[in-house]
């Protein structure tokens, strides 16, 4: 069976993903957390998984470059410099990068591009995300997912149209952006709603996240994926044949 490896073994992804390796065909081949060594872990398992944090992602690709260790990257607030790194890397190994592991949410994401697409930019686009009390960053990774989604749908980039939040005299909204709205409180797994709002109708694209292990299940399909590929940067789309 393939062995995984799981760089925030320790967080609640990284206990969910050994909890059904098994029964999902893989072993786990260990864990490393905060202040833990990554390399010999990148030396001995088949495909690395990091759900850690954004401060450790440097150490962790330089350990699966050195072993040449394919790894799956669902680590969630990076930033431009992150995903440098991630492109340098994918230069040398396989890379699969995501802000979901859902297979629902990687679904939605195609239906969101193509609805962008083929609505136009006469429609408003929002995007409201809702996650557990505890959760750090915002707008979620999963929004940003989807907010690039449709940004690509019409042509654009995400970060020349993205509008974070609303407040006080902000005056009449701007055509082709993309709002986000998030929201956080009790332990809400994650809610995605992506809405093309028109002249006299609306359109609501959703997924609901109801337990974690969905989460886990697709990191893994994603990592069995991976698993002996050539070097380059993947996306979850190619794991469900899209």
């Amino acid at each position: 069976m393939t062995s995984i490896g799981i760089y925030g073994s320790n967080g609640r992804m990284g206990r969910a993903i050994a909890t059904i390796a098994e029964g999902e065909g893989a072993t786990v081949a260990g864990g490393v957390d905060a202040g833990g060594d990554p390399f010999p872990l990148a030396q001995t398992a088949d495909v690395l998984v990091d759900f850690s944090t954004p401060a450790a992602l440097e150490s962790h690709l330089a350990a699966a470059v050195a072993a040449r260790t394919p790894i799956v990257i669902g680590t969630t607030g990076l930033m431009p410099t992150h995903h440098a790194l991630i492109e340098q890397a994918a230069d040398e190994i396989a890379v699969l990068q995501t802000g979901n592991t859902s297979l629902g949410v990687t679904l939605l994401n195609i239906l969101v591009r193509e609805a962008a697409a083929r609505l136009g930019p006469d429609w408003d686009i929002e995007i409201a995300e809702m996650h557990h009390r505890h959760k750090v960053d915002a707008p979620s990774g999963t929004a940003l997912l989807l907010g690039e989604a449709a940004a690509a749908g019409r042509g654009t980039r995400l970060a020349e149209v993205r509008v974070d939040s609303r407040a006080g005299l902000v005056g009449a909204r701007s055509e082709g952006t993309i709002g986000f709205a998030s929201l956080r409180g009790g332990s809400v797994v994650g809610d995605h709603q992506v809405i093309f709002a028109g002249e006299g109708e609306r359109i609501e694209i959703g997924h609901r996240g109801e337990d974690r292990t969905i989460f886990a299940r697709g990191a893994l399909k994603a990592a069995l994926w991976l698993a002996g590929r050539a070097p380059g940067r993947y996306a979850m789309a190619e794991v469900l044949g899209l």
